[in-house]
């Protein structure tokens, strides 16, 4: 719990600097003939700005989603062995003659 509250605030500050940045990119007016072209220019670097981000957010929760599959799948596995164990332990004390 305390890893997610160390990492939930320099997001915050991350998403709120990428708002503040889209914004100040409307406010300027695209119908100056001079900041034409570099109001265009601007929208496609926060484009491509936005499409980056959201890339890294797509792979970090793939790899999340991946290494709880894989803990799943070893923690299965783990039981089964137990079982496994148990259940062996039951057949040699059958065998013994210790339990019918």
């Amino acid at each position: 719990m305390l890893v997610r509250r160390s990492l939930r605030y320099p997001f915050l500050l991350a998403m709120t600097s990428l708002h503040l940045q889209l914004l100040s990119g409307l406010a300027n007016n695209p119908s100056d003939p001079k900041n034409v072209n570099h109001h265009a220019s601007r929208s496609t670097v926060k484009l491509k700005i936005i499409v980056i981000c959201l890339g890294v957010v797509a792979v970090l929760a793939f790899s999340v989603f991946l290494f709880k599959l894989w803990q799943r799948k070893k923690r299965e596995e783990q039981h089964a062995r137990l079982l496994k164990l148990f259940e062996d332990d039951d057949e040699l004390e059958v065998e013994l003659g210790m339990r019918d």
